[in-house]
């Protein structure tokens, strides 16, 4: 599996419906092909409990390592990755859902007065919630109360989801410290990110410098290094790497083309270091990919007759 993203970094899903914008989901790293999850945004908020095992959360330049039983609340708009944290997997409930469904309407009190100033806080792009504090453990409780709720449906269950969406806000609002100290900066931080990512995106198959990306943000090289490894953890060369080997991946099971051919086209110029970069990430040759993949399409073909 992959999440699919925009040249934006936005992932393009539906969580939900427009009547009821709430998903709630039930993942595992090892479902994604990578082990982990990139890179992405949306306009929902995400609420995540640790059911097994561990995960690395980073969300902006915030990592935090997630146990079982720990949750996250990871605010709308705000970029977040996840990743393994030392144990062979990790399964986690997702639930996401857009804040109008609990404001109602636009410049209601609801949005006004209790989500808005949140809602725009770079200060508050994440909450870890390790139970260690009373109020954590409550809106612990909410999240499990909307797994249950899931799996039972019992009648009006959205309204039941509902109001332990409202009481794990009411905790949020009334606990979280938001000071607006830095807040310019770190939103001008955030989207210069965002538009780094937004280029490799859009040019990964070409030629990239360390100066054509310093460029889109008028910033000097060793600036805007600094900048993108304290936010995301890696290099911009790393993150170019893994991002040419993800976009890779759909066409090793989906195209008819031959492993230099991939790796011309998602920007590598040799095939030898296409293949090394791809077993570093991946764990497996590119051709071993292909392989298992086909195994697959072909085992769930003869399930299906």
């Amino acid at each position: 599996m992959q999440l699919k993203i925009d040249q934006e970094q936005k992932e393009i899903k539906s969580h939900g419906s427009y009547a009821f914008p709430v998903l709630i989901s039930y993942e595992r790293l090892s479902y994604f092909d990578t082990g982990e999850f990139p890179w992405h945004w949306h306009p929902e908020i995400e609420l995540t409990l640790v059911l097994e095992g561990k995960i690395s959360y980073q969300v902006n330049d915030s990592l935090y390592e997630l146990k079982e039983g720990e949750g996250l609340f990871c605010n709308t708009n705000v970029l977040h990755s996840g990743h393994g944290a030392g144990t062979p997997d990790c399964s986690y409930l997702s639930v996401t859902f857009h804040p109008r469904l609990l404001y109602g309407y636009r410049s209601s009190v609801m949005q006004e007065k209790y989500m808005n100033h949140i809602l725009k806080s770079p200060a508050l792009a994440s909450i870890h919630f390790t139970g260690e504090k009373k109020w954590q453990r409550k809106a612990l409780r909410q999240i499990k109360k909307i797994q249950s709720l899931d799996r039972e449906h019992p009648d009006a269950w959205e309204l039941q989801v509902e109001i332990a969406l409202l009481k794990i806000w009411q905790k949020v609002y009334e606990h979280a410290k938001i000071t607006d100290t830095g807040y310019e900066e770190n939103g001008r931080d955030t989207e210069r990110i965002r538009t780094i990512m937004e280029y490799i995106q859009k040019h990964y198959g070409e030629k990239i410098t360390l100066e054509d990306l310093a460029e889109q943000i008028h910033l000097c090289k060793s600036e805007s290094c600094r900048l993108f490894k304290r936010y995301m953890n890696m290099s911009m060369f790393d993150y170019l790497l893994d991002y040419r080997v993800d976009k890779s991946l759909e066409l090793l099971r989906q195209s008819s083309l031959d492993v230099t051919q991939i790796a011309g086209q998602v920007g590598f110029a040799n095939p030898g270091y296409y293949s090394r970069i791809f077993k570093r990430k991946i764990g497996c040759t590119p051709l071993e990919y292909r392989k298992s993949r086909s195994i697959n399409r072909i085992e769930k073909t003869s399930d299906g007759c």
